[in-house]
């Protein structure tokens, strides 16, 4: 499902007009990435929750040559399923 699928979804689901459907769809997307820029841990319950992971900078090897390379620090994005699909 992309966006405009899921827009059409929520669209029908909520009888809302696809205008207002894409307006919350885009709220919600922009706040969930805001308040993962700011380290928060967001909780959807029945859906699942997102959390930001920090991974600290390590060595690893250029697999041709097999010369150390540094691999800076990063912060990435993790997605627990709080469902079970059947």
């Amino acid at each position: 499902m992309n966006k405009s699928q899921l827009v059409e979804a929520v669209a029908l689901e909520s009888n809302l007009q696809k205008v207002d459907a894409r307006k919350a769809v885009d709220a919600l997307i922009h706040v969930i990435h805001q308040s993962l820029q700011e380290g928060e841990r967001i909780t959807l319950s029945g859906l699942g929750s997102f959390t930001v992971q920090q991974h600290a900078e390590r060595m690893g090897r250029n697999p041709r040559t097999g010369a150390p390379v540094p691999i800076p620090a990063r912060k990435s994005i993790k997605f627990r399923p709080l469902i079970e699909i059947e």
